[in-house]
């Protein structure tokens, strides 16, 4: 659990890393060092070493912790469990308007201008040994599966911090930052925390990511779903419909990234389904996941080759996938990320591979059954179940039963006014007089006492309405 004490500037390690990650919480983290010569060793450790793993750091070598959390000891953006925290890696000693200025003094700036330009402060500024890493902690963790709308929030902190030095290859989820309390070999200082904005509880300040969202995304995800709502309108579509499942109250994403991070997922799970990947399938899985995490924009060009080595381990253990194979996935990618775009048919498109589903379906020869157990990857017909089914949650929610609960209901209030009308007849009262005190009709008690026990004789259902005959 996150620590109760008072949080100063001045933490040590285990204080600064357990703002945003929890040792009690399954998972891993890891541990990149500086072990000489200019290379680096990398030790993925369980969360609930954490506390132990810290207190033995060397803090005279360089020493840079994970700020996510992974569902393997593999430090990728594919093995993602959860994150807890945006940030920015502020690279400060490459702006001349920062030179000369002590740590405290940066980190003065960049309160300063956070506060100027409508940023929420940060929770945590930590001084790296040259510039300053700036930290938003979370009130909750993101899981897996909100990384595309996580991204872009990273996305736009960087952008909007371009100016004091922001780093654009240092935003992705798989991101190491310096530890606090080591030392940074090229300046020679020691690693520490320089600002902490506290909360009302005396506690580093928290953030729910769906106010950050909605304060850094240019536009509100609810005018996102306005103007998606009217162009389906315009053209005749149906409108956005809830998704069940994912966290309460959130709409379905119909975002290009979030769509091709839910593709990749697909895939994964379509394996699992079947036990795993045939040999003789194993690059196309690859090329694909790795085609929809680029789209996703939780990776990038520089980082594709690491990303490809994790999901290769994850389809074969000790398979050796041919690197040339993705060579033009490669080079598309970097399309991509330059904002090239592809034109066919007088439309344009991303460089990379966008299929329909039709095609992944017949690519991957993915059953009805198979399609059902998917978010996304589904025929047509799929989709339309998903969409009755959610209809009929819908009206139960708003009070309305489904058919065979109203049809029994009405067989139940038939068999009680047969009740009623024919002991009332048996009491010797004339069928008017029957009709004029349960204020029916005079056919429809004639039927309540004409019929016979356990028949339905006195209701008529046309199109599914019942009424008295």
């Amino acid at each position: 659990m996150h620590s109760s004490q008072l949080i100063l500037p001045g933490m040590t390690p285990e204080d600064e890393a357990s703002t945003y990650h929890d040792s009690a919480r399954s998972g891993f983290f890891a541990i990149l060092v500086d072990s000489g010569n200019g290379r680096k060793k990398q030790t993925p450790y369980r969360l609930t070493d954490m506390p132990n793993v810290l207190k033995i750091v060397d803090p005279t070598r360089d020493t840079w912790l994970s700020q996510a959390e992974f569902i393997k000891p593999n430090r990728r953006v594919v093995n993602l469990a959860r994150i807890g925290l945006l940030f920015v890696d502020l690279d400060t000693y490459r702006k001349p308007w920062a030179e000369g200025r002590s740590p405290d003094e940066l980190a003065n700036a960049v309160l300063y201008f956070c506060a100027q330009d409508g940023i929420p402060l940060p929770s945590l500024l930590v001084f790296s040994g040259r510039g300053l890493q700036a930290k938003w902690l979370l009130d909750g963790t993101i899981p897996r599966r909100a990384l595309p709308r996580w991204n872009a929030c990273q996305a736009h902190l960087v952008d909007r911090l371009s100016e004091l030095g922001a780093d654009v290859a240092a935003k992705d989820a798989s991101r190491v930052l310096r530890l606090v309390n080591t030392v940074n070999s090229k300046s020679h200082e020691v690693c520490r925390v320089v600002h902490v904005e506290n909360g009302s509880d005396g506690q580093p300040v928290r953030y729910s990511f769906e106010f950050l969202a909605e304060t850094l995304l240019p536009v509100a995800r609810w005018d996102l779903e306005k103007n998606m709502q009217d162009k389906a309108e315009r053209r005749g579509k149906r409108q956005l419909k809830l998704l069940s499942g994912g966290q309460p109250g959130n709409l379905r994403s119909l975002s290009p990234r979030q769509l091709a991070w839910d593709r990749m997922e697909d895939l994964r799970l379509l394996s699992g389904l079947r036990g795993g990947v045939e040999e003789g399938e194993r690059m196309k899985h690859l090329f694909w996941r790795l085609n929809f995490l680029l789209l996703s924009g939780a990776t990038n060009s520089s980082q594709m080759y690491y990303e490809a080595s994790a999901l290769a381990r994850e389809i074969g253990p000790t398979w050796g996938y041919r690197g040339k194979e993705l060579m033009t996935l490669y080079s598309k990618s970097k399309a991509y990320e330059a904002g090239e775009k592809v034109t066919f048919g007088g439309q344009q498109y991303s460089p990379l591979y966008t299929p329909k589903n039709d095609t992944l379906i017949n690519l991957f020869e993915i059953t009805d059954d198979e399609q059902r157990k998917l978010r996304t990857i589904i025929c047509k017909n799929i989709s339309a179940e998903r969409h009755r089914d959610r209809e009929r949650l819908r009206r139960r929610s708003a009070g309305t039963v489904d058919r065979e609960a109203y049809l029994e209901a009405v067989q139940e209030c038939s068999d009680i006014k047969r009740t009623q009308a024919q002991e009332l007849r048996a009491k010797g009262f004339s069928i008017r007089a029957i009709a004029s005190q349960m204020g029916a009709s005079v056919g429809s008690v004639s039927s309540y006492i004409n019929a016979k026990d356990g028949v339905q004789s006195c209701v008529r259902i046309t199109n599914g309405v019942a009424s008295d005959f």
